[in-house]
C-alpha cells in the first residue's frame, strides 16, 4: 500500500511539472510578426477636365414652302383675250408684269356712258348754278317770288348730285376696265393655273396660284424642352426682330450636290402640338442674300435645319461613360483616390454630358466602366486625350 501511494504521488508530480514546463514554453515563445494585407489597386482611365466655350443647337426637319401665296382672282367677268406665256406652272414673273387680259370692249363703253353722264351732269349743274345767281339777284329787287328762288336752289343740289353721282359712275368704270388686265401683285413664280385664251372667267374665282420667290419658309418641329437651349427671350410674341432672331443653316442634297443655306428663326407657332408635344419654329431663308453660286431653294425640297442657341463662356465636355447616378461622376483626387462628385448637367447628347458646373479644370474624371465602387478607393489611373476615348 504505500508503495502505490508514493508511485501515485510520483506520477503525478511528473504530469505536474510537465505541464508546467509546456505552459512555460508556450508563453515565453517569440510571437509571430503580423502582416498588414496589401491595399487592392483598380487600373482605370481619365481624362482631364477642360473649359471651353460653346454655342448650344437645336437640330430639325422640314419641308419649303413659300413664305407669301396668293391667288390670282379676276376683279370683273369675261372672255380672255390674252395670256401671259409666263402664266405657266413653273413660269417666273417680276412684280407689276400683265399675266393676263379679258376682252375690255363692254367695260369701254361702260366707261364711255359714264363720260359722256358726266358732260351732262356737269353741264347741269353749271346752269343750275347760274340760273340760281340770277334768281338770288332778283329776289333783292323783289322781281320775283321767295318760291321761285326755293325752286332754284332745289334743282342746283339736284344737279350737284347727279354731277358727283356721274364722277363716282366714271370713276367705277375706268377702274373696271383697268381691271381687264390682271399683274402680278409681286415677283414670283406661279404653283398652279387653270386658264386659257378664248376661256370665259367669273368675277371673284381663282384662275392660278402664285407664290413669292424672294423668300420661303421651313416650319421645324422642336421638342418643347429644347426651347431653352434657344436665345429668345421669355416674352417674345409673333414675328422675331432680326436683331434677335437665331440663325439657322439649311442643309439638303440637290442635283446630286450638298448645299448649305443661311437664314434665321422668324418666329414660333403659339401652340404645342397636342400628340407630339412639340413647338413648330418657323424659319424664313431671303433667297437673293446666299451665297454665290447656291441654287433657290425649291419648294416641297426635305432639309435639315440647325438652329443656333445660346452661348456659355465655359462649359465642359465628358464622355457619357463618365456620368453615375444620372448627375455624378467620379474623380479622381492628389492621393490618387476615386472620389463622388455631383454635377451640374447643361444637357445631354448622344455620345456626350455637356456639364456648366461642378468640374474644375485640370481635375481628373474616371471614364471607365466600373462596377463597385467605393469612395476613397485607391486606383492607378491612365490619361486619356478625347480623341482616344472610344
Amino acid at each position: 500500500m504505500p508503495n502505490t501511494l508514493i508511485k501515485v504521488l510520483l506520477t503525478l508530480a511528473v504530469l505536474v511539472t510537465a505541464v508546467a514546463a509546456a505552459a512555460s514554453i508556450l508563453m515565453t515563445r517569440p510571437q509571430p510578426e503580423r502582416l498588414q494585407p496589401a491595399e487592392a489597386v483598380s487600373a482605370i482611365r481619365a481624362i482631364t477636365v477642360v473649359e471651353e466655350p460653346l454655342t448650344l443647337t437645336v437640330q430639325s426637319e422640314g419641308t419649303v414652302v413659300p413664305k407669301t401665296t396668293t391667288e390670282l382672282i379676276p376683279e370683273v367677268s369675261g372672255k380672255i383675250q390674252w395670256r401671259s406665256p409666263n402664266l405657266v406652272v413653273g413660269g417666273y414673273f417680276k412684280a407689276g408684269e400683265p399675266l393676263l387680259e379679258i376682252d375690255a370692249s363692254d367695260y369701254e363703253a361702260q366707261a364711255g356712258l359714264a363720260r359722256a353722264r358726266l358732260i351732262r351732269a356737269k353741264a347741269d349743274l353749271e346752269h343750275s348754278s347760274y340760273e340760281l345767281k340770277r334768281l338770288q339777284t332778283l329776289v333783292k329787287g323783289q322781281l320775283i317770288s321767295q318760291s321761285n328762288l326755293e325752286n332754284a336752289v332745289r334743282a342746283h343740289k339736284i344737279a350737284e348730285a347727279t354731277h358727283l353721282e356721274a364722277t363716282i359712275n366714271l370713276s367705277l368704270a375706268d377702274r373696271n376696265l383697268k381691271r381687264t388686265v390682271l399683274t402680278a401683285p409681286f415677283e414670283g413664280l406661279v404653283r398652279a393655273e387653270n386658264i386659257d385664251v378664248g376661256q370665259f372667267i367669273r368675277e371673284g374665282v381663282s384662275v392660278a396660284t402664285l407664290y413669292s420667290s424672294d423668300a420661303v419658309e421651313i416650319r421645324l418641329p422642336i421638342a418643347n424642352h429644347q426651347l431653352a437651349f434657344l436665345d429668345l427671350p421669355a416674352s417674345a410674341r409673333g414675328e422675331l426682330s432680326i436683331d434677335i432672331a437665331p440663325r439657322i443653316a439649311l442643309y439638303a442634297d440637290y442635283a446630286g450636290e450638298r448645299f448649305e443655306w443661311s437664314g434665321h428663326l422668324a418666329r414660333t407657332e403659339a401652340q404645342i402640338d397636342p400628340e407630339s408635344r412639340m413647338v413648330t419654329a418657323v424659319a424664313r431663308i431671303n433667297q437673293n442674300q446666299q451665297l454665290p453660286g447656291t441654287p433657290a431653294l425649291q419648294l416641297g425640297l426635305f432639309v435639315v435645319a440647325v438652329v443656333e442657341g445660346k452661348r456659355y463662356d465655359k462649359v465642359v465636355r465628358l464622355p457619357r461613360a463618365a456620368l453615375r447616378n444620372q448627375n455624378q461622376v467620379l474623380i479622381i483626387d492628389d492621393q490618387e483616390r476615386l472620389r463622388y462628385r455631383t454635377i451640374d448637367i447643361l444637357r445631354l447628347e448622344q455620345e456626350t454630358v455637356i456639364v456648366q458646373g461642378g468640374l474644375e479644370a485640370g481635375e481628373r474624371v474616371n471614364i471607365s466602366p466600373i462596377q463597385t465602387v467605393v469612395d476613397g478607393m485607391r486606383v492607378a489611373v491612365s490619361l486619356t486625350t478625347p480623341n482616344q476615348q472610344g
